[in-house]
Formats: structure tokens, C-alpha cells, sequence
């Protein structure tokens, strides 16, 4: 199965993501996690990731939930990563709308019989996302003068 994301400033919601994209796999699920290239990410969120793409790797790879971590290939083209690992399982997570159009067109066109789940987001806490750690970053720089 496989899981995917740009994986900037790694936090808990992207762990929770990892290990219940795993879970959703059963018990025997092997994960596999394809972390976006710095270009890809540029172009899905519309700016560099803080923390270049050989450091996120790295830091995926290391999670006990990760069987493998692998980068994506250049560009936003899902078909090939899909072609090369053939996963039986595809997790998305909640935020990944553009992802899952483009995983069930490829899906559909090359007839793959490819199970797509959904994982919900982790909690409502103030840092469960990149973004907002940036901005809590900030708002503590700008208030502490």
C-alpha cells in the first residue's frame, strides 16, 4: 500500500496519517510513502518546503510505521509511482482532493482494481499542519520583541 505527501516540518497529524494508512491496510500491510519532490511541492502548495526533500525523506524513512519511503518522480504525474510500486491500497489523506482525481483517472484508464481509502484529519489540535506551525513560528518572533 501507499501513502503520499510533501511531509514538510514533519508533526503529529502526519505521523497519525502514516499509522492509520497502515492500519487500513491490515495487519500484514507493508507502507510504502512516496515524499513529494522539492519541485512537486512547489507546485502543489505554491512555494519551497521549508525542509529540502533528502531531509523529509529521511525523516520519513526513519518512522517505525514506514516500511519504505521512496521520492516521488518530478512533476505531479502519480501514474508512474503507482506503475512502479503497484500497491493494492492507496491511502489519501484528507486534504489530498487533487490527488484523488488524478489517482482514480489513472486508476480508471489503466483498469487497475486499486482499493483508495480516506484518512480523516487528526484532531483539531493548533499544530496539526505545516502551516500553522509557520504561523505560530512567526507570531511568536513577531511578539517577543
Amino acid at each position: 500500500m501507499i501513502a503520499s505527501g510533501v511531509f514538510d516540518l514533519l508533526h503529529l497529524g502526519h505521523v497519525r496519517f502514516l499509522e492509520d494508512a497502515k492500519k487500513a491496510g491490515g495487519a500484514s500491510a507493508k507502507l510504502v510513502v512516496i515524499v513529494a519532490r522539492d519541485s512537486t511541492a512547489e507546485k502543489l502548495k505554491g512555494k519551497t518546503p521549508i525542509m529540502n526533500e533528502a531531509h523529509r525523506w529521511a525523516l520519513v524513512k526513519s518512522l517505525r510505521v514506514v516500511n519504505e519511503a521512496v521520492l516521488g518522480f518530478e512533476g505531479l504525474d502519480i501514474g508512474e509511482s503507482i506503475k512502479k510500486i503497484c500497491p493494492d491500497i492507496i491511502a489519501l489523506g484528507y486534504d489530498q482532493t487533487e490527488m484523488e482525481q488524478a489517482v482514480k483517472t489513472y486508476l480508471a484508464d489503466h483498469k487497475q482494481p486499486v482499493l483508495v481509502v480516506h484518512i480523516d484529519k487528526f484532531g483539531e489540535n493548533t499544530l496539526d499542519s505545516s502551516s500553522k506551525i509557520k504561523q505560530q513560528i512567526l507570531d511568536k518572533l513577531t511578539n517577543s520583541g
